[in-house]
């Protein structure tokens, strides 16, 4: 008889993220979305970095529902701004978090002049199993291009060129972008983890 697959639940209200994880993850894992557990909250995610927001999201979830479950927190860090948008890029622009278009524009207004464009992506999950904590990093390098190119993706992904490619994030099909990014890159980290301690 084969196993049931591992149940975990993904702690986001982002369906972008939703869909392009469980496209990563295929058949690996049964991802859980937050509302097949009945939270429907805004979760807090107002640590100092990157890493410490997927720690408190999955630490909230966990402890409230009594489930299994990871979040990941992802980070846009642009060389020539010190690392910003970093902790704040959902909410560059907006403190609510949901202008994507906002958050991009004001991006290319601070690098307007700027020659280096150099930024990188970096995305941490933290998973929670049977109260244990285990946390995944992958990020992807590139440049932050003059203006928005292509239609597909979400976030940043029609202003990030990755190192190697001439296509932004969004020109890439999602085949593509998952194979290369920081999210993918993690998420095969939290995989490859999971099953080797099934």
């Amino acid at each position: 008889m084969i196993p049931e697959p591992k149940r975990l639940v993904f702690v986001t209200n982002n369906r972008h993220k939703l869909e392009e994880i469980k496209a990563i993850a295929g058949d690996s894992i049964k991802i859980m979305s937050l509302k097949e557990i009945g939270c429907e909250e805004e979760i807090p995610e107002t640590a100092e970095t990157i890493r410490g927001n997927a720690l408190m999201k999955a630490r909230y979830v966990s402890e409230r529902y009594g489930v299994d479950c990871f979040a990941d927190d992802t980070g846009l860090e642009v060389r020539a701004l010190g690392g910003a948008p970093g902790v704040h890029t959902a909410r560059y622009a907006s403190a609510s978090g949901h202008d994507e278009i906002g958050n991009m524009q004001l991006l290319l207004h601070n690098l307007e002049g700027e020659c280096d464009r150099r930024a990188r992506f970096v995305t941490w999950i933290a998973l929670i199993e049977s109260g244990e904590e285990k946390t995944f990093e992958g990020e992807c390098v590139g440049t932050i291009l003059e203006g928005m190119r292509g239609i597909g993706g979400f976030g940043y992904d029609p202003v990030f060129q990755p190192e190697g490619y001439e296509k932004s994030f969004a020109e890439m099909t999602s085949e593509e972008k998952n194979r290369l990014s920081h999210r993918g890159k993690a998420t095969r980290k939290l995989i490859e983890y999971l099953k080797d301690h099934k």
